[in-house]
């Protein structure tokens, strides 16, 4: 008989925190954690470092904590490299990112870099890297997204008051990257019967729930306030352990995050990533030959995008995007297969589901 040899590693936060008027525990969070005393904020300029990031520093240093607040604009090297360089992050015995998705992947890069713990504080909905041990970056020179392992926060502090009160657009976008399990769930199962891939059902489970949970609940999320936050910010940190568990991005990402990553590269002005892949899975449910019209009425019911014009960008980019799609991450096997779909099929398949007309 085979001796059973496997491991399995996950990193999960200890701690999450949603709610309204929660912020205002942070310090009590970190009390609970027992983490020293020397912190460095990362957040977002203007908006985010006023609504939150002043906040934080506030209430932190009011506890006894020394705290030093760093803005980023975005998520690039030069950003990581100016958190992890500045003075107050080589003292750093913990990060805190607070803002959206771009502040939040810098703080968890720059964490895992320097080997400290990260607590995440989001100030909106729009994507699932909130809770998940994975960040997205742009590779510099492809120009295109790459997930950049990393680890899971220590805690979530998610305050929906404040989630609620950003433009509903990114609560929206968070819909359309949590419908993209379901197709991600599909393209990983036909990895694993074609190419043998590891699959994880418990995380599959997991996945397909969270997509479900928006499904469910459409009516709530529509009303645009913060029931609807609340319904969406626990779907994503759900989402976020499910790819904790899988130990990769798998149960959340697939052809029609792949589709989105190629717009990025071709498109003048990208529309949000939750919104591009809200509209990747209409596509990619059509090719696995499933029900798009249902993911595409109910984004549209939420407030999404479901169409080229919808997302700002051109037909002819949605076509040229589908057709490179297969090549970003190409070691992760999904629907779109090795040689990607041709001009024609392409362009078919965009107008058969109402995405470009």
């Amino acid at each position: 008989m085979e001796k059973f040899e496997k491991v399995k590693w996950m990193q999960l936060p200890r701690d999450v925190l949603i709610g309204h008027g929660v912020l205002e525990e942070i310090s009590r969070v970190c009390k609970h954690l027992g983490v020293r005393k020397k912190a460095i904020i990362v957040t977002g300029v203007h908006h985010t470092k006023k609504i939150a990031g002043e906040r934080v520093l506030e209430i932190l240093s009011e506890a006894g904590y020394e705290v030093n607040l760093e803005e980023v604009p975005s998520i690039s090297v030069e950003s990581l490299e100016h958190v992890k360089n500045v003075s107050s992050a080589k003292k750093a015995e913990f990060i805190l990112g607070v803002g959206g998705g771009s502040v939040i992947d810098t703080a968890k890069i720059a964490s895992f870099e320097l080997g400290i713990p990260f607590i995440s504080v989001p100030t909106i909905a729009s994507h699932d890297g909130i809770v998940s041990p994975r960040a997205s970056m742009k590779d510099k020179d492809k120009g295109n997204a790459v997930s950049i392992q990393a680890h899971a926060p220590l805690a979530v502090v998610a305050d929906t008051k404040i989630i609620s009160s950003a433009p509903y657009r990114f609560t929206a976008a968070g819909c359309g990257d949590l419908l993209a399990n379901y197709t991600a769930i599909r393209d990983w199962r036909l990895a694993q019967r074609l190419r043998n891939a590891e699959f994880s059902s418990y995380a599959a489970t997991l996945s397909e729930m969270t997509a479900n949970m928006i499904m469910e609940n459409v009516t709530e999320i529509k009303q645009k306030d913060e029931q609807s936050a609340w319904i969406v910010v626990k779907a994503l940190v759900s989402c976020g352990v499910a790819i904790s568990i899988a130990g990769s991005s798998t149960p959340a990402s697939g052809s029609e995050h792949k589709f989105s990553h190629a717009l990025d590269m071709i498109a003048e002005k990208p529309a949000l990533h939750g919104e591009q892949c809200g509209v990747g899975t209409i596509m990619m449910t059509y090719l696995h030959g499933e029900n798009w019209q249902r993911v595409k009425a109910v984004l549209k019911e939420i407030g999404a995008p479901t169409t080229a014009k919808d997302l700002g960008v051109k037909d002819e980019h949605v076509i040229e995007a589908l057709t490179l799609a297969h090549k970003i991450n190409p070691g992760r096997y999904t629907i779109l297969g090795d040689s990607g779909l041709t001009y024609e099929a392409a362009e078919r398949l965009a107008v058969v589901t109402g995405v470009i007309i």
